[in-house]
């Protein structure tokens, strides 16, 4: 990839992300709970789910999803379904002062498999990986195509984390605002109703 291309695709890639979406919002509540440093590793979950599925897209296997609707609609409602969990769980989550910030052993990987879930179970991921990255291959470029999609997946994977550790550093500093009961079941309770959105928002996509 050129540089003229890749100045294109940095800020392009960004902007997505950093678009709102649920994971962007469990790493801000995750901060905002547990601190940065877990959010961010729990971020890892998110991390391997979309390097499979560049994975699949740089394979043409994506070809399928696009193709199948009965695939499409099972992973949907799938996904779907794992957000309005999630979000039954956080409006039901304790607020008392010392939940906030109280994280058991083990706590860790289960806030990474949400987040692997959460991305997984989005097949609008893998469709955009299929529809965005493929732009800026350059079929002239003397660098295959496999390395110069290695690249850019890379790239969009180290931009992803740094998505993550910005919602995540913002959560953290929220931190401090939600160490009372009121204030915490606001925000658990807003965050619900924003998963409980992107859910919905999901059932409604169309391949």
């Amino acid at each position: 990839m050129d540089l003229s291309s890749l100045l294109l695709f940095i800020p392009a890639c960004f902007a997505l992300n950093m678009a709102p979406g649920p994971n962007n919002l469990l790493s801000l509540h995750n901060a905002s709970r547990y601190g940065l440093r877990t959010a961010c590793v729990a971020g890892g979950g998110r991390i391997i789910a979309f390097s499979g599925m560049i994975a699949l897209a740089a394979m043409g296997l994506a070809v399928v999803l696009h193709t199948s609707e009965y695939l499409f609609l099972t992973i949907k409602l799938v996904g779907a379904g794992y957000l309005f969990y999630i979000a039954w769980q956080l409006w039901r989550a304790p607020v008392g002062e010392a939940a906030v910030g109280s994280d058991q052993p083990g706590g860790v990987w289960r806030l990474a498999r949400q987040e692997f879930w959460v991305a997984a179970g989005n097949p609008k991921a893998i469709l955009l990986f299929t529809a965005f990255l493929p732009q800026f291959v350059s079929m002239d470029s003397a660098t295959p195509v496999s390395e110069q999609f290695l690249w850019l997946g890379v790239l969009f994977l180290l931009l992803e984390w740094a998505a993550i550790a910005i919602y995540a550093g913002l959560g953290a500093y929220l931190q401090r605002w939600f160490n009372q009961p009121g204030p915490r079941r606001v925000f658990n309770r807003v965050s619900a109703s924003l998963l409980g959105c992107a859910g919905l928002g999901l059932l409604a996509v169309r391949r």
